[in-house]
């Protein structure tokens, strides 16, 4: 019981001070621990009543012979976030800490690919109770934008069997032909997050909806009354990082962007840049060369300005 009361405490100062962050972890994991250190820079010391202490600039971690782990200094978050969790924890208790996280049953919603130019527009929206959120937290579930796409892949094949899900999946083609109806990017993912939102509570009956806010506050709204739907919706700003539930549903939407990303590929048989870069357009340009410019309409989000610049780039001066 001392020893329970004494972790929580650990735990709720780190939540409160983010100044250092104590967990226990499985000691099978302390030569891998150390190890890895090492490969990281870490100095490796043996102070009394320690397995090790590691130490490098920024960054001070102690593992104690009782399986506890300390983390402190100014550079320990992204460690803890990009290493520590993923690699030692397998648990998001520094990302989300419990007693932060909102545990209430509610619908989760985010996009992903509406900034890339190749690849498809996806839309997904989760929904979890506590039992549920526990289950998400233990999967070590977080915002899609630090996980690599095998990781996103195999998370979401983990949280599709948990939780009630919808996803709307929007090729180029079909993106296409809703932005010339919508004429305006906002209004479009308004009603997609609107779909979303109307098959989840028609699943779950729960209308508390938490979204990654995109644009201003009635864009959604407008798009919920227009399918007499009512809700509680609140936005935020990256809310992924901050709700376990959106996060999820941040992984859901990045796995069924890259799936359908990677359809392309394979019809097209060429590599497919995600983004809007200047590879983006070199690999548009031996498209248009290949296919013709009517290619862009089946792979392509037409109204970025990347179209123009691809098509400029292989007119004759």
């Amino acid at each position: 019981m001392l020893k329970q009361l004494e972790e929580s405490v650990f735990f709720i100062v780190a939540s409160e001070k983010r100044s250092c962050f104590v967990s226990m972890i499985n000691l099978d994991l302390a030569d891998k621990l150390r190890k890895d250190l090492i490969e990281q820079g870490f100095k490796i010391t043996v102070p009394p009543y320690t397995l090790f202490s590691a130490q490098k600039k920024g960054i001070s971690c102690t593992l104690y012979a009782s399986g506890k782990l300390t983390i402190q200094g100014k550079d320990m978050e992204e460690f803890i976030t990009f290493y520590i969790e993923p690699e030692i924890l397998q648990s998001v208790a520094f990302s989300y800490p419990e007693t932060q996280v909102n545990t209430l049953p509610h619908i989760g919603v985010d996009e992903s690919g509406k900034g890339d130019f190749f690849g498809p527009l996806c839309i997904a929206g989760i929904y979890a109770d506590e039992a549920k959120i526990k289950q998400l937290l233990s999967l070590g579930v977080r915002d899609s934008k630090l996980l690599s796409d095998s990781a996103i892949g195999k998370l979401s094949a983990k949280i599709k069997p948990i939780c009630p899900h919808a996803i709307v999946f929007i090729s180029p083609k079909k993106y296409n032909e809703l932005y010339a109806n919508f004429h305006n990017l906002n209004k479009l993912l308004g009603w997609g997050h609107a779909t979303v939102i109307a098959e989840l509570v028609s699943k779950t009956h729960c209308t508390d909806v938490i979204i990654d806010q995109f644009a201003s506050e009635d864009v959604v709204m407008n798009a919920l009354k227009q399918k007499n739907i009512q809700v509680s919706l609140t936005q935020r700003h990256r809310a992924e990082t901050a709700d376990p539930v959106v996060a999820a549903a941040s992984i859901l939407a990045r796995a069924a962007f890259l799936e359908g990303l990677e359809h392309l590929m394979k019809q097209f048989e060429i590599e497919l840049p995600k983004g809007a870069s200047n590879q983006v357009i070199m690999t548009g340009k031996a498209l248009v060369q290949k296919f013709g410019p009517q290619i862009l309409e089946q792979i392509a989000k037409l109204h970025f300005k990347t179209k123009q610049e691809i098509l400029d780039s292989i007119r004759p001066q």
